[in-house]
């Protein structure tokens, strides 16, 4: 304990990093207000019984801090911006343009990448925030008093300005601030709800006389905390040997001693990724019979209830047949053995054993193809963890944070973070956050929507 408060004492003796934080904590306070203001012309009411009801809208309130249920200025969030962040970077997998701006134009590549992100990020509002109004007014929690033409220009514009905004905070807590400033925002969303829920949980368990239930269920959800830690953190490390080079003139020439070092190859290369394309596949048909048939009850019964029911059985298995499959293609976009040893060549690197070339990168790939395999499965029951622990009587908003995208969410979050507080104490020759090792953020542990190490 008192080295906890040493640490403590020690990040807030450093000015450069408090001053961080701060700007950092004022800006989330900032988001979370903004969460809290009602667009005009809506009965927030009305929607937020229809968004319990309804397990698509639940997981995304869970990703926007309730603001989904609440129809404020920052109802979609940030999502739109990781959407169109999605989009770039899978083009930059298939269109030469994009791949060239990736890989090969540097700094100012990445500028026109962020530039073309902006652009599609207000399109990707514009559309999701028409379907956002469209929802309000077939569930009836549009004031019928309010001029349709001023309900629809003026929240459009509003919604459209409220994702600038968010995104907007990003960057300044990216710049000016501790962690990643997107997924910063993408975390307070998801533990805004987690004092409601771990409230309501101990408050029906104790009802119950289930007091060691509940301490039980801590238990897993700590267990589940340390597995996302593992699962983000694991890597497979494959030795490296680097050629002999010799110092001195011909005669007196002496070899300097080979250096040894090794190739990390993580065993979730794709990050939170397969989860939400899994998810977002799991609830396209829903979506797109919705949007034909303008009636929000069509996915109340029948196949697409089992497809969208989120504690389902079938979704479920699916879901996970998913998350495996995706984490494999995802995998295979993301990680090149080709470029990886291209680039050990060129470096005078090689795999002991294996011969430079085409062997260094069939070596790699099997190595991959080996590591995925089990880290797929252990993804995906990760994803399907919540829906157990709700067959076990755990209720859902608590049960969500047993698992899925939320929970490698703000592991990955925290990771982050903490390796940049720890880098700031170890530059002023303090002790860091860990006694040995050193914590590894998100350059190497994969984040959302980009390919991060």
């Amino acid at each position: 304990m008192n080295k906890f408060f040493e640490t403590f004492k020690n990040i807030w003796s450093i000015k450069e990093l408090r001053d961080r934080i701060i700007f950092t904590l004022t800006l989330l306070a900032v988001f979370r207000v903004g969460s809290s203001i009602v667009l005009p012309g809506v009965i927030p009411g009305v929607l937020k019984n229809a968004a319990t009801s309804n397990s698509l809208f639940g997981l995304i309130n869970s990703y926007t801090g309730g603001a989904w249920n609440k129809a404020s200025i920052f109802a979609l969030g940030i999502m739109p911006y990781i959407t169109a962040s999605i989009i770039v970077q899978l083009l930059g997998f298939a269109v030469p343009f994009f791949q060239r701006l990736q890989q090969k134009e540097g700094e100012s590549g990445r500028r026109k990448l962020n530039q073309i992100t902006r652009i599609l990020t207000v399109l990707v509002v514009l559309v999701q925030g028409g379907g956002y109004l469209t929802y309000l007014q077939s569930i009836g929690a549009v004031d019928p008093g309010v001029s349709q033409f001023v309900f629809w220009f003026s929240n459009s514009i509003i919604l459209a300005a409220g994702t600038i905004f968010c995104m907007w905070l990003g960057e300044r807590i990216t710049d000016r601030g501790i962690g990643n400033g997107t997924s910063m925002i993408i975390m307070i969303g998801i533990i805004a709800a987690l004092p409601s829920a771990f409230a309501f949980e101990l408050q029906s368990q104790l009802s119950n006389n289930g007091l060691i239930i509940f301490i039980a269920e801590l238990v897993v959800l700590f267990l589940s905390v340390l597995a996302s830690i593992l699962i983000v953190q694991g890597v497979r490390k494959i030795p490296l040997e680097f050629a002999k080079r010799m110092v001195g003139r011909s005669g007196g020439a002496m070899p300097v001693r080979t250096d040894r070092d090794y190739l990390p190859l993580k065993v979730n290369s794709a990050g939170v990724m397969p989860i939400i394309f899994a998810q977002a596949i799991m609830f396209l048909p829903l979506t797109v019979v919705q949007y034909v048939t303008k009636d929000p009850t069509i996915g109340t019964s029948g196949i697409l209830r089992q497809l969208t029911d989120t504690y389902g059985f079938w979704h479920n298995l699916i879901t996970f047949l998913l998350v495996v499959a995706f984490t494999y293609v995802y995998t295979a976009l993301i990680v090149n053995p080709q470029n990886y040893a291209e680039y050990l060549k060129r470096n005078n690197a090689f795999i002991p054993g294996i011969k430079p070339g085409e062997d260094t990168e069939e070596y790699i790939d099997n190595t991959m193809t080996r590591i995925t395999l089990p880290g797929s499965i252990f993804l995906g029951f990760l994803t399907i963890l919540p829906a157990i622990a709700v067959l076990f009587g755990v209720n859902q908003q608590f049960a969500r944070f047993f698992g899925g995208s939320s929970i490698l969410i703000l592991v990955g979050v925290v990771l982050d973070t903490l390796a940049q507080v720890e880098s700031y104490l170890l530059m002023r020759k303090y002790d860091g956050l860990v006694q040995s090792g050193r914590i590894e953020g998100r350059s190497s542990t994969g984040g959302i929507g980009t390919n991060f190490g």
